[in-house]
């Protein structure tokens, strides 16, 4: 592995806001942006941080992100709404949204919110996370073009479709998963490729459908359980493409570059304190957790941890000591960088 580098965490993230600044976001969405990113980064998830900026600005170049959208409302009732994102930046138009539907919760019960034509946006976690801290359950799900085979098949059949699912604890951190439908997410691919290193011979297949190690030609991520990942992937196609009038695998099957970086989403609140008494509820979640903390560990394994529970961790760990970057992150955002006249940010 090559060497990794550490930035403060405020300062990748003003880097981070002039970047898209300079790329055209007005101020308030370069600053959503960039939180998003370095949120990520913070938690361990390097995959969905900040080494996608390089990828965005080029994304923009293409014409494939749009950094001054025209988000409208297509259709609404008391419990669901359903926007255009015009191409926004994904996390920009998603946390209006997840902000929206949290406010139908409020009202309804459920909150049901379905994003047609956006662009990547990041970690889901943060999305799912945003009605687990309003004492709601959140879950965000994305279905873009194939990258992903489907059981059975060498080419892209599926995306391999992420889903995140909060829910509020009550002396313990939030219960959040977030996970792709594929064995690794593909920016666990990018960052390998920027470590320099070899990724295990069980995630992705090359242009030709062969299993490999090299991630500068693996282009077809393998769902994770066989049929399982790639049935759930499927489902969450018709649930958000077919659903939104604009699908994403049936017109692009066979082909792992389809509409670059568009994609479909739903984000869904659900007020808890329509179901059951709040207090109880995170009172259970706690003793959920407690519980499985007892039980008997496996060989090797110190400690029996939870969803969200290890991102937690390392949070506290870059907060204090920085944000470690490897070399090919760092090259790109200098690249980067130099076309815009920003400077890096300190190294620590």
């Amino acid at each position: 592995m090559g060497i990794e580098i550490r930035i403060e965490a405020d300062e990748l993230k003003s880097f981070t806001e002039k970047i898209f600044a300079q790329v055209g976001l007005p101020d308030e969405d370069a600053i959503v942006e960039a939180e998003v990113l370095v949120w990520a980064n913070l938690r361990g998830v390097d995959s969905h941080g900040v080494l996608r900026v390089p990828q965005y600005v080029k994304a923009v170049d293409d014409g494939y992100m749009n950094p001054t959208p025209d988000i409208r409302i297509l259709n609404e009732t008391p419990a669901t709404v359903m926007y255009d994102a015009d191409r926004a930046f994904g996390p920009v138009v998603t946390t209006k949204v997840m902000r929206h539907v949290i406010e139908k919760a409020k009202i309804s019960g459920v909150g049901w919110g379905l994003l047609r034509d956006t662009t990547h946006q990041g970690a889901m976690a943060y999305y799912s996370l945003m009605a687990a801290e309003a004492e709601m359950a959140g879950m965000a799900i994305v279905c873009s073009p194939p990258n992903m085979a489907i059981h059975g098949s060498r080419a892209p059949g599926a995306h391999n479709s992420p889903i995140s699912i909060a829910v509020p604890a009550k002396s313990r951190p939030p219960l959040v998963l977030d996970m792709a439908t594929s064995v690794a997410a593909g920016g666990k691919i990018s960052l390998a490729v920027d470590k320099g290193v070899p990724i295990p011979i069980e995630w992705a297949l090359d242009p030709d459908g062969n299993p490999t190690t090299d991630p500068n030609v693996a282009t077809i991520l393998l769902p994770a359980g066989g049929p399982k990942g790639s049935g759930l992937a499927l489902l969450f196609e018709c649930l958000t493409g077919i659903m939104a009038g604009n699908p994403m695998l049936a017109p692009n099957l066979g082909a792992s570059n389809g509409r670059k970086f568009i994609q479909n989403s739903i984000v869904v609140a659900v007020d808890i304190a329509a179901f059951t008494d709040i207090v109880d509820y995170r009172n259970n979640v706690d003793d959920l957790v407690d519980g499985r903390k007892l039980l008997p560990r496996a060989d090797g394994i110190d400690e029996i941890l939870v969803p969200g529970e290890p991102e937690s961790q390392v949070l506290g760990e870059r907060s204090r000591d920085g944000i470690p970057l490897p070399a090919g992150t760092i090259n790109n955002l200098e690249e980067v960088a130099r076309r815009f006249g920003v400077r890096m940010p300190n190294l620590l």
